[in-house]
């Protein structure tokens, strides 16, 4: 009487997108959302539709078909006793699609989504990494699964388990894919390894290994052409977060600077800011001054961008190690320069270099804003300060959120502030203006203010580093 239902899981496959709704007398009464209940052990886990024989067969490929139209329509509990049918009896379905584990992921995250029971919340993540491991047993990729967890524990679960599992998770699907590991993963990770790396909580040959593995994985996805929406989003957040690690010494090696800092030199030759800044970064990447490109850069240095040195002494000393790459070094001379001199003016500069330096060479920004603090106390009337802070600001979307969004774009606030203070100074405040009109467009729209009845004008707090009242503005 059915024996054309034993083709059907297979034409879904091919019509899943135009197949039709379920008739309203085909649903069945909604079913209670269910405690959970264990994954049932088989002697054979992976079951497929093949090795069924009568009822049980056409039951369960009757099953595989009529749950995804609840699923489509998002009637998840409609259908859970039906994808249980299908999951229970042939977990790996035709031995080629997938969806049956989504689909019950998506089922379960619905479940815990719409309770308030914290030991039902917690039974239902079990049975979600329950059926990613089934996933696993029936289909292998498990590399690609571990991402998958670790993404959904970061975004979903934080509260159920430690960063170290989800770290460790992270690690698992990076190592087994390489270069060629998933879009998904890239921003999270990245966010996690940082973070970890700038808080000294890994070796630096750890930090070394994964931060390469991820530039490895930015450039191979960028360049594959596929999710070229996903990997746009990425390259706004991950690269920036990366690049702000260069001021952790001896992470990047010296092949990183110069792919990136000897290129920037090729293409800008005349430009000494750019030759100095070249010149620096190579050797803070421990480049041998017999490295060619510290020898090109030195001999550009030398025809086109020679400058005096300061007399002998501490400032000078200062000076060299800038120039040789010993930033750190450069810092405590410079600091002790300031210390010495009674010059409100040099106090004024050198505060003011060494916060150039922590925004521009070391990357580390809480620090820059305290020297460029302290630079304003020398000199209260400068704008220069304030305009450097509001360059922290503005350049902290990806350090304080996604890269885009919400949490990214509030950070003009604060940097516009910065700007408008700079403004008052008549030496900077063609810059400020600029700036102030350049960042004003990237400002969370006026729709994302009223959706979090937030109203313009008001006082907002921004959290991250950057920890400031600031008033709430619209493009």
């Amino acid at each position: 009487m059915y024996r054309g239902v034993s083709f059907l899981i297979s034409l879904s496959i091919v019509i899943y997108a135009c197949s039709p709704k379920v008739q309203e007398t085909l649903v069945p009464e909604p079913a209670p959302v269910p405690p959970v209940e264990e994954i049932m052990v088989k002697q054979n886990p992976c079951t497929q539709l093949s090795d069924l024989t009568g009822a049980m067969k056409e039951q369960t490929e009757n099953a595989y078909v009529i749950y995804k139209d609840y699923v489509k329509l998002k009637k998840f509990k409609e259908a859970y006793p039906i994808w249980r049918k299908a999951y229970y009896g042939a977990p790996a379905a035709n031995g080629s699609i997938k969806y049956q584990f989504e689909d019950g992921i998506a089922i379960y995250k619905n479940f815990y989504e719409t309770t308030n029971d914290t030991k039902l919340k917690a039974s239902y993540i079990d049975t979600i990494m329950m059926i990613y491991d089934k996933r696993v047993e029936c289909f292998g990729e498990p590399s690609y699964v571990a991402g998958r967890k670790a993404f959904d524990y970061y975004y979903s679960f934080r509260s159920a388990t430690d960063i170290e599992t989800i770290y460790s998770l992270f690690k698992e699907a990076i190592d087994g894919k390489g270069e060629k590991a998933d879009y998904f993963i890239i921003n999270p990770f990245t966010k996690i390894l940082s973070d970890k790396i700038a808080n000294e909580e890994l070796s630096l040959e750890e930090g070394r290994k994964y931060a390469k593995l991820l530039w490895r994985a930015i450039d191979y996805g960028t360049k594959s052409g596929k999710n070229k929406e996903a990997w746009a989003i990425i390259n706004e957040y991950a690269p920036p977060r990366l690049e702000a690690l260069e001021g952790v010494k001896a992470l990047y090696d010296c092949e990183y600077y110069t792919k990136k800092y000897y290129a920037l030199f090729e293409a800008n030759p005349d430009s000494c800011e750019i030759i100095n800044r070249a010149y620096g970064r190579l050797l803070w990447g421990a480049c041998g001054n017999d490295n060619p490109g510290v020898q090109a850069l030195k001999a550009a240095k030398e025809e086109k961008c020679y400058t005096p040195p300061p007399p002998a002494g501490p400032l000078r000393q200062a000076f060299d190690a800038y120039t040789e790459g010993n930033y750190n070094g450069a810092i405590k001379l410079f600091e002790e320069f300031v210390e010495l001199t009674s010059d409100a003016e040099k106090k004024f500069k050198y505060s003011l270099l060494i916060a150039k330096i922590y925004y521009g060479d070391i990357r580390n920004f809480p620090k820059s804003r305290e020297y460029a603090l302290k630079a304003s106390n020398y000199k209260p009337e400068s704008g220069e300060p304030y305009l450097l802070i509001g360059k922290l600001y503005a350049s902290s979307g990806p350090l304080c959120g996604p890269g885009r969004g919400w949490d990214s774009q509030i950070v003009t606030w604060p940097a516009i502030d910065m700007f408008e203070k700079a403004a008052k100074d008549p030496l900077v405040a063609a810059e400020a203006r600029k700036l102030i009109r350049t960042y004003w467009q990237y400002m969370p729209s006026r729709e994302d203010i009223f959706s979090r009845t937030i109203k313009e004008g008001s006082n907002f707090f921004v959290g991250c580093w950057i920890q400031r009242n600031t008033t709430v503005r619209t493009p």
